[in-house]
């Protein structure tokens, strides 16, 4: 009976946290190489996106070669509200958002930017992301160190003046302030979940997409964690 319960709950929660879909599937784009490459000093890297719904941020990340942890969490506000309960009101401050731990010897910042743009977050919808919508998922870059500022800065540039999407890009850079891992019954959700509606409709064809658009990058296993 207490499992019945508890399975019942979770799955309430699942079904509140990334909105069910109306329609499948969200668009790619063809986000150009940085023109500025990144050049980090030797040993793991971390970086915070934010992308929508974590679900779909982590799925990616997690299959991209170079990468050793991604973890489902809350950036942007105060630890008192980094709660999904809290943040899903749209009130908080915080994005839902996934911090990446990475080895720049094998996957460089300015090719996660390129991954993110084209695969993961369309950097032209403001506090909204497929069918999503609220402050708590808009897409934003919050580089953790000065050459990540830097790369970034200059990436949103190129994108704007790249002609590739054709209405203004409003995502932006935040400063990083703390990052609150998210409940666990979010983490690697989409490697628990593959069946999901919401997995299959909206975050399994992400991870597709970088597949076909970076086999370099690409890595079959999930990296859990």
């Amino acid at each position: 009976m207490k499992r019945a319960a508890l399975s019942l709950a979770l799955s309430a929660v699942a079904l509140a946290s990334c909105q069910q879909p109306a329609f499948a599937g969200e668009t790619v784009f063809d986000a150009p190489a940085a023109k500025l490459v990144a050049h980090e000093s030797p040993g793991l890297k971390t970086a915070v996106f934010d992308g929508g719904c974590f679900w779909g941020v982590e799925a990616v990340f997690s299959h991209v070669k170079g990468v050793t942890s991604a973890v489902t969490g809350y950036h942007g506000g105060s630890q008192a509200d980094a709660s999904y309960s809290r943040v899903s009101t749209g009130r908080t401050g915080h994005a839902e958002a996934v911090k990446v731990t990475y080895d720049p010897a094998k996957v460089r910042y300015d090719q996660l930017l390129q991954v993110f743009f084209s695969v993961v977050a369309d950097p032209t919808l403001r506090n909204r992301q497929g069918p999503d919508v609220g402050p708590q998922y808009r897409a934003a870059l919050v580089p953790m160190n000065a050459e990540q500022r830097a790369v970034a800065a200059a990436y949103l540039k190129q994108m704007q003046a790249s002609g590739v999407w054709k209405r203004p890009i409003v995502a932006g850079i935040e400063p990083y302030k703390a990052f609150y891992p998210a409940e666990s019954y979010h983490q690697d959700y989409a490697f628990k979940h593959p069946d999901s509606g919401y997995i299959r409709a909206w975050d399994a064809p992400k991870v597709t997409a970088l597949s076909r658009m970076f086999p370099q990058l690409y890595k079959a296993r999930y990296t859990q964690g």
